[in-house]
């Protein structure tokens, strides 16, 4: 195990001013040939030692913005700042940014130790002084006693761990990593996320990481940027991004949701005739156009008993077990389908494919997107 009391590898830097980011990218512009960009305008600060993730589908931009900011690729306009640097023209060698690739890019002909100390071969580092720092290294990524294998010789898991060390082996200011468990089986990247966090934090380094994810994401980091068509659609908190999402977009892509369009009435929003309980802000007046979002945990489900039942009435389509949680698929009577979920154990009350039903969404734990969003 880690030992988090220990002192940290790298030196000790002055703080930043309060309030003033330790990484910014400003309105930088990407493209590689006809009208769309791969990146539109795009600006994000990172505070000193903040872990940023960039999520999004497949060729959203995530990458190249990510690619950019280390100095792979050029961006057409914009700056990139580093402590208040303007790095946007300096190699990515003199960035102070260590780079982990989704593949790793492990040289395949060296050995761990060798690997890992790479970038201070480059650096001219004294031999006594590479071993200390390789030792380290290895150490902090529980790798010390495989310091003579080569790539092939380790595990998927073991060899996202040497890629770590080698990018913190140079001391850099920011982290930049690039998918790096998307080649691992799901239950290797819970542990390794978890002890990579860990890692992190111990070093307090700041950290801009890249996932289409949306778990990684969630679990992971301070906040989330999750981006499309090459800008960020929404910046928060993990809880923000799921609890109260900017557009349907967001609450369609995080998670799973109920989204229901109408006109705000006194008990809720009225979606032609069916009236969803929801608690408004005084901001909404009566009539507004409106598009709630309930989220299946905030839907309660109870089995119905007759005309008098209250909530919506339905049927149960379909069910799914997921462990802690049945997820249920329900047909209402006006036809709409609702997605809740509930407790598993409480299977045997609520019944099975076609028993009669009645969903009770909380008024008060709906996101409210006002007017009609696209998505």
């Amino acid at each position: 195990m880690i030992e988090l009391a220990a002192p940290p590898l790298a030196a000790e830097r002055p703080a930043l001013a309060k309030g003033r980011p330790h990484l910014a990218v400003r309105d930088i512009v990407k493209s590689y040939g006809g009208a769309s960009r791969a990146v539109d305008g795009v600006s994000l600060d990172l505070a000193k030692g903040e872990f940023v993730t960039l999520l999004g589908d497949s060729g959203c931009g995530k990458t190249s913005l990510l690619r950019i900011i280390a100095g792979f690729v050029q961006p057409d306009g914009g700056r990139v700042l580093r402590a208040e640097q303007d790095v946007t023209e300096m190699a990515p060698a003199r960035r102070r940014m260590g780079f982990v690739f989704q593949s790793y890019a492990l040289f395949p002909t060296k050995t761990v130790a060798e690997n890992i100390g790479f970038a201070l071969t480059i650096a001219s580092r004294g031999r006594d002084e590479r071993e200390r720092r390789v030792a380290e290294l290895a150490r902090l990524v529980e790798m010390e006693r495989l310091l003579e294998r080569y790539p092939h010789e380790l595990s998927g898991g073991q060899q996202q761990r040497v890629a770590l060390a080698r990018s913190l082996a140079s001391d850099p200011e920011v982290l930049l990593l690039d998918e790096p468990m998307s080649a691992l089986d799901a239950r290797i990247r819970v542990k390794l996320r978890t002890e990579l966090r860990s890692i992190i934090d111990r070093l307090g380094i700041t950290t801009l990481y890249v996932t289409h994810d949306q778990e990684e994401a969630l679990a992971l980091s301070d906040r989330v940027a999750v981006m499309r068509n090459g800008r960020i659609e929404q910046i928060g908190t993990p809880a923000e991004i799921y609890h109260r999402p900017a557009s349907t977009f967001l609450a369609q892509f995080i998670g799973v949701s109920n989204l229901v369009e109408g006109h705000a009435v006194a008990r809720g929003v009225d979606a032609y005739g069916e009236i969803w309980p929801l608690v408004f802000p005084p901001r909404i007046k009566p009539g507004e156009r409106v598009t709630a979002v309930y989220r299946p945990e905030h839907i309660a489900v109870v089995a119905a008993a007759g005309p008098e039942a209250m909530g919506l009435t339905g049927r149960i389509a379909s069910s799914a077990f997921l462990g802690a949680v049945l997820r249920l698929t329900v047909t209402l009577d006006s036809g709409r389908t609702v997605i809740a979920d509930c407790p598993s154990h409480e299977a045997e009350r609520i019944g099975g494919r076609g028993a009669p039903v009645a969903v009770v969404p909380d008024a008060r734990r709906a996101a409210l997107i006002p007017g009609r969003s696209q998505p």
